[in-house]
């Protein structure tokens, strides 16, 4: 598997969306939202050319429909609209709907051609990219989902101008991750970026680099037998984070959860690896200002670790990590003990 067509940021969609869809008929093309998106930027698809015919299918929003009876909503409308394997599925909005529409649009009739609008900043550098689709289970993040890129994935700034702070900082955490895993240069730019009065040129060419980080690490190894596991720094501890959130009814935003894994597994890095102690709180620095603390107690350290044992990335009952030795120097498949994993939630509590 390799990414068919490299993600496109654009400043006139009209032009690359009548590119992605060709000369495919209106009427045999189905565009996913969720009930945020139908009416804050399917309207502004509509003005770049979307055809009047296409058919809408709208789902619920937020991950907590993220789920098999969303997939099955999708699948059935398209099965009785008399979608074919040669129709044509549009993802518009933001992570949530890329991997939900990314799996459905994959999995019906053995797969259908599908195009990644995202309108979430956090889309455009994450779920949109890089091929991976997936639908949660049992409370447990993207436990079902197959690796089937996007036919293209067309990322337009004009979407993020209307995103709160909280959803614009959610998607910012997984540019933190890219540049931790690139280059001095580029975690130095993503540092002094200013999250108070953004910035949106910047911003489009901090996303386009971030993205194409993503691309490069994803076309080394498509389907994360390697190299690719780098891209799930802050993710152990940051999908714990998230499930443990939604466990406790204080629901965090992925971005946020992340950004408090990264700040957890570059403490590992330093204990374990020697990550130099500046960057670190540079990080955490960084961190305090724009993200807040996640607030747990002592007492929930046990169900913080169940949640990490049912990470995916794991391997022969091990708790499996990405850490870095430095900016850019990556070290897939690290463990931790419990006693390990216990003291960096202890030093995340200090911070």
């Amino acid at each position: 598997m390799t990414i068919a067509n490299p993600t496109i940021i654009t400043s006139d969609l009209a032009a690359e969306l009548s590119r992605a869809t060709g000369a495919h008929p209106g009427h045999d093309c189905y565009v996913l939202t969720d009930t945020t998106t139908v009416g804050a930027c399917l309207p502004y698809l509509y003005e770049c050319g979307l055809p009047a015919e296409s058919r809408i299918i709208t789902v619920r929003a937020g991950d907590e429909h993220k789920n098999i009876e969303a997939a099955v909503q999708i699948w059935e409308f398209l099965s009785s609209s008399g979608a074919t394997r040669k129709s044509l599925f549009i993802n518009l909005g933001g992570g949530m709907i890329t991997d939900l529409g990314g799996f459905a649009a994959s999995t019906f009739k053995r797969g259908i051609r599908y195009i990644n609008i995202p309108t979430s900043l956090l889309g455009a550098v994450d779920a949109a990219t890089g091929g991976k689709t997936g639908i949660n289970l049992r409370g447990l993040k993207n436990e079902v989902g197959v690796f089937n890129p996007a036919e293209s994935t067309l990322i337009d700034v004009h979407f993020f101008k209307s995103l709160d702070a909280e959803n614009l900082r959610s998607g910012y955490a997984e540019m933190v991750k890219h540049a931790l895993i690139d280059t001095p240069q580029e975690w130095k730019e993503v540092l002094a970026f200013d999250l108070e009065e953004v910035d949106f040129v910047r911003l489009g060419r901090l996303v386009e680099r971030s993205v194409r980080i993503k691309e490069r690490v994803v076309e080394q190894d498509p389907t994360e037998k390697n190299i690719r596991k780098a891209l799930n720094l802050g993710h152990t501890f940051g999908h714990a984070f998230e499930t443990f959130s939604h466990r406790v009814h204080r629901p965090a935003l992925h971005g946020y959860a992340v950004m408090w894994g990264l700040l957890c597994e570059l403490y590992l890095s330093h204990v374990q690896l020697g990550f130099p102690k500046e960057e670190l709180l540079r990080l955490r620095y960084m961190l305090t200002e724009n993200y807040g603390k996640f607030e747990f107690a002592c007492g929930d350290y046990d169900d913080l670790y169940e949640l990490m044992t049912h990470d995916k990335k794991n391997d022969a009952g091990f708790v499996n990590f990405t850490l870095l030795g430095g900016i850019g120097d990556i070290r897939i498949n690290c463990s931790a003990t419990k006693e390990q994993i216990f003291e960096t939630l202890d030093f995340y509590l200090s911070i």
